[in-house]
C-alpha cells in the first residue's frame, strides 16, 4: 500500500488563509484537490472518507477548505459567494505553481454543493492546470452559461437519484461542451448520506480520474 505523508497547510488567498491537509507520495499516480465547504476537520468528515478512497486508489490528495472559520461563524453567506470561492480555488491553482513536486503531477479536482460553480469559474479562467474534473452533485449551474461552455477538462457529474436539483444540474450538464459523463447513484440525495452512497460516488470518481488523468511528460 501507498505510504502517505500527511501535511496540515494553510494557503493564502487573497486577504485570508484557507486550511488544508495535504497526503502525499512521490509515487502517487496523480494529486486530487478535494474542496470543503465546511472548515476544518479534515481527517473526520466526508470529504476526508472521500480523499481515502482516491488515496487506496494511489491518488495523492489536497483537502481544502473555500472558506474561513470567521466567515463559517459570522459571514455564512460566504458559501453561496461563488464569485468569491472561485477565486480561492484560482489562488490555490497559483500556490501549486510554487510547489514543484506536486505542480508536476496529474492534478483532478473534486467539488461539491456551491463548490461546482466556484470550480467552473475557475476552470474557465485557468483551463490548463487540471486534467480532469469531478462534480459530486452540487450547483454547478451558478456559474452561468459562459463559465460552463469554457470549461476544457474531462467532467464527470455524479448526481443522486432523489438530488431535488436534477432540473438544474441537467441544464449545467447540458451546456458543457467538454468530454463529459453523467452517473447516478440510485436510492441517495444531492448529500449521498445512505449507506454505500458515498462510496459508490468515489468509486466512480477513482475510474474517471484512472481514465483520465496522465503523467506529465518533463524535459
Amino acid at each position: 500500500m501507498m505510504k502517505l505523508r500527511q501535511t496540515a497547510l494553510s494557503i493564502a488567498a487573497g486577504p485570508v488563509w484557507l486550511e488544508a491537509l495535504q497526503a502525499h507520495s512521490p509515487d502517487a499516480a496523480g494529486l486530487i484537490l478535494i474542496a470543503q465547504n465546511s472548515v476544518g476537520n479534515h481527517r473526520n468528515s466526508r470529504e476526508a472518507h472521500f480523499a481515502r478512497r482516491l488515496q487506496d486508489a494511489g491518488f495523492a490528495t489536497l483537502i481544502f477548505d473555500l472558506q474561513t472559520r470567521h466567515e463559517e461563524i459570522r459571514d455564512p453567506d460566504t458559501r453561496y459567494n461563488t464569485p468569491l470561492l472561485g477565486q480561492r480555488i484560482n489562488a490555490l491553482f497559483e500556490w501549486l505553481r510554487h510547489q514543484p513536486p506536486l505542480i508536476e503531477m496529474p492534478i483532478g479536482l473534486v467539488v461539491s454543493s456551491t463548490g461546482s460553480a466556484a470550480a467552473v469559474r475557475a476552470l474557465a479562467k485557468e483551463p490548463e492546470l487540471v486534467g480532469a474534473l469531478v462534480c459530486r452533485g452540487g450547483r454547478p449551474g451558478l456559474a452561468g452559461i459562459t463559465p460552463l461552455r469554457q470549461v476544457a477538462c474531462p467532467t464527470l457529474m455524479i448526481v443522486g437519484e432523489k438530488d431535488e436539483g436534477l432540473g438544474n444540474l441537467h441544464q449545467a450538464y447540458e451546456l458543457l461542451g467538454c468530454p463529459k459523463a453523467w452517473r447516478t447513484v440510485p436510492g441517495t440525495d444531492d448529500c449521498f448520506r445512505e449507506p454505500g452512497a458515498l462510496d459508490d460516488a468515489a468509486d466512480l470518481a477513482v475510474a474517471w480520474f484512472q481514465a483520465h488523468l496522465t503523467r506529465k511528460l518533463t524535459a
